[in-house]
């Protein structure tokens, strides 16, 4: 009889990984305490540590793309304004 595999929350694998990442106590402290095999926490603690790149690159390139797009919300102000001014100066020509 071949058993079910076990699921984990996400709230458990973060706790597990934070733990081992700390490293205040060893992989068979942590899996007695949280009933988990040693191997599944070294698996956790590992995917937690390449994740980590990729959140601040991530939240970087988010930054850098609001930027872009106030920049671009900036210069099609300018643009109009631009136009008005023009159009305004012209009209002042006009009426003297």
């Amino acid at each position: 009889m071949v058993g079910q595999r076990k699921r984990y929350s996400t709230e458990l694998k973060m706790k597990v990984a934070l733990e081992a990442i700390k490293g205040h106590k060893t992989a068979n402290e942590i899996a007695t305490e949280y009933a988990v095999h040693p191997t599944q926490i070294a698996q956790w603690k590992k995917q937690a540590l390449d994740g980590l790149p990729e959140i601040f690159s991530r939240r970087a390139s988010e930054q850098q793309k609001n930027e872009e797009e106030l920049i671009a919300t900036l210069y099609q102000q300018i643009g109009q304004l631009k136009v008005q001014v023009d159009w305004l100066e012209k009209k002042s020509r006009v009426l003297h």
